[in-house]
C-alpha cells in the first residue's frame, strides 16, 4: 500500500550547500546507503523543467530546493491534502494514478526528470481524484508551493515553463485513454516501459507485475503474458521487482504509435 511521504527525509542544507557535500548518508530503516551526492544529483538542473528555466528564475528558486529521497509507494500529492510542495524528479519516477470509487486505479501519467510534480497546486487547483506516488525511488528537489506560486503569478518566464508542461501532461494523459482504448495490453506494456526508461537514468525499471497491472487496470497474470512473451523474444529480463530493457529498437519496433506521437510532442514542446 503506498505509504505517505517522511517529511524527515530531507537532506540538511540547500541546493547550493548540497553542491559540495560529499558524505554517504545512511537511512536507518530502510538500511540503503545513499550515493554521494556530488556529481549526479547535487545539481538541481539535472532535472530538465528547472534547466528550462529563466537563469533569473532558477537563480530565486535555487536556495529554497531541497534534495529529497523519496521511497517507492510514497505518496507525494494527494487531493485531500492541502497546501502542496512540488517535487523535480532527478533520477525518481513519480506515478499519477485517477482513483475510482471502489479503490482500483488507473495511471494517467508519469513524471520523470523531465518535469515535475504539482502542475495543479501550483496553478491554483486541486486535482481531488488522483494521487501522485512514487513508482521507482531515488532523488527529487522539492520546494514549497506557496513561494512557488507567486513566482508563478509574477514571472512570465516560470508562467511559460509551466504552462508548456502542463500541456505535455494532458498530451500524455490524453494519449493514455487512446491506447487503452484501442491497442493491445502487450502494445500498452511496451509503452510503459519505453516511457519510464526516458524518464530515469537507467534502462532499468523498479517495478512488479502487480503494480504494472495496476497502473495498466488489468489483471496480474494479463502483465506476466505479456513479459513472457517479450523476455522469451529478448526484448527485456525481469527479476523480483525490476524489469529491465534489453533491446529498446525491438520494442519500439513492437511499439504501438502513441509512444512516437508523445515523444515527438514532447521534444516540440521542450524545443
Amino acid at each position: 500500500m503506498p505509504t505517505t511521504l517522511q517529511t524527515d527525509r530531507s537532506l540538511p542544507g540547500t541546493a547550493r550547500d548540497l553542491a559540495a557535500t560529499t558524505t554517504l548518508v545512511t537511512d536507518p530503516r530502510s538500511a540503503l546507503v545513499r550515493r554521494t551526492f556530488k556529481g549526479h544529483c547535487s545539481n538541481p538542473q539535472k532535472n530538465r523543467f528547472l534547466a528550462s528555466l529563466p537563469q533569473s528564475e532558477y537563480a530565486h528558486w535555487l536556495p529554497d530546493l531541497d534534495l529529497v529521497f523519496l521511497d517507492r509507494d510514497e505518496i507525494l500529492h494527494a487531493g485531500t491534502t492541502g497546501r502542496q510542495s512540488i517535487f523535480f524528479p532527478v533520477d525518481a519516477i513519480v506515478s499519477i494514478l485517477h482513483l475510482l470509487c471502489d479503490g482500483r486505479s488507473v495511471e494517467v501519467s508519469v513524471i520523470g526528470s523531465e518535469g515535475l510534480v504539482g502542475v495543479s497546486s501550483l496553478m491554483g487547483g486541486r486535482d481531488n481524484l488522483s494521487q501522485a506516488v512514487v513508482q521507482s525511488r531515488g532523488w527529487a528537489y522539492r520546494i514549497a508551493g506557496d513561494g512557488l506560486r507567486r513566482s508563478f503569478s509574477r514571472s512570465l518566464g516560470t508562467q511559460c515553463a509551466v504552462l508548456r508542461y502542463a500541456q505535455s501532461l494532458y498530451l500524455q494523459s490524453a494519449q493514455t485513454a487512446v491506447c487503452i482504448r484501442h491497442h493491445s495490453v502487450l502494445q500498452q506494456f511496451i509503452r510503459r516501459l519505453l516511457l519510464g526508461i526516458d524518464r530515469c537514468a537507467s534502462a532499468t525499471l523498479s517495478m512488479t507485475h502487480e503494480s504494472m497491472a495496476a497502473k495498466l487496470g488489468v489483471r496480474r497474470e494479463t502483465v506476466t503474458e505479456a513479459a513472457g512473451k517479450l523476455h522469451g523474444a529478448g526484448l527485456i529480463s525481469c527479476r523480483r521487482g525490476h524489469i529491465t530493457v534489453l533491446d529498446r529498437d525491438g520494442l519500439e519496433r513492437q511499439c504501438c504509435e502513441c509512444y512516437e506521437v508523445e515523444r515527438q510532442e514532447f521534444s516540440r514542446l521542450s524545443a
